[in-house]
């Protein structure tokens, strides 16, 4: 034991040899006094109220706001990140990389391709569906997205359950789940078309619940001239 640390021992630790009586006594006593000590600061702590957090002046603060379409939110987002799943349904590990991949606009031949990208786009195809039912969006005829309707919210969850078997899927980069995963993921997208955007003519009656029929009309689908 070096010098400095004997010297920096107190009475309670170094009690003087020779009397082993009043040694005990005086450790007794340092430890009645050291556990006094932790009652009245634990006491003293239970009975001081909390200070409730305030939030610092000028802290940040975000509000969600929709900025695109419903149409160009399927276009954008669903529309892609779908094909990448679909791509799946081959062994995407043989598609090369491109000459320069960081750069690629394709995510099966970028940095993060193949499998990597087919599990990415079926996170973000499950992400998405946030952003179907987030209030404010219009669809792109002008009328208000039916985020509240019963029969969207259905759709909606049936689209995300559908991407996240996707994702399990990419994971185990197994070419025939993902086979049947992408009719799962396909049916997902169908059977919200065929109510809200489906089987009318132009795109005046989209986003209103129409009951479907059969056969579908094809050129209702077509986008506008």
């Amino acid at each position: 034991m070096t010098r400095p640390t004997i010297a920096s021992r107190s009475a309670c630790d170094h009690p003087r040899r020779g009397i082993p009586r009043a040694r005990n006594s005086l450790r007794m006593l340092c430890a009645s006094a050291g556990i006094g000590a932790y009652l009245i600061v634990a006491v003293a702590g239970a009975q001081t109220p909390a200070v409730p957090a305030q939030s610092a002046p000028g802290a940040a603060t975000f509000t969600p706001k929709p900025e695109a379409n419903l149409l160009q939110i399927m276009r954008g987002v669903m529309f892609p990140e779908s094909n990448v799943i679909f791509a799946g349904q081959s062994d995407v590990s043989k598609i090369p990389h491109a000459t320069e991949p960081a750069l690629s606009p394709n995510l099966l031949t970028s940095i993060f391709g193949g499998w990597q990208a087919v599990e990415n786009s079926s996170l973000a195809l499950a992400e998405s569906t946030n952003l179907l039912v987030l209030p404010g969006r219009m669809c792109a005829n002008g009328k208000p997205v039916p985020v509240a309707e019963a029969a969207w919210v259905k759709y909606v969850n049936g689209m995300r359950a559908a991407a996240l078997e996707a994702y399990k899927a990419a994971q185990a980069k197994n070419t025939d789940d993902m086979v049947d995963v992408a009719g799962t993921v396909s049916d997902a997208c169908m059977a919200c078309h065929n109510v809200y955007r489906s089987n009318r003519a132009g795109m005046t009656g989209r986003c209103t619940a129409t009951p479907p029929t059969t056969p579908q009309n094809p050129a209702a689908n077509l986008p506008p001239a």
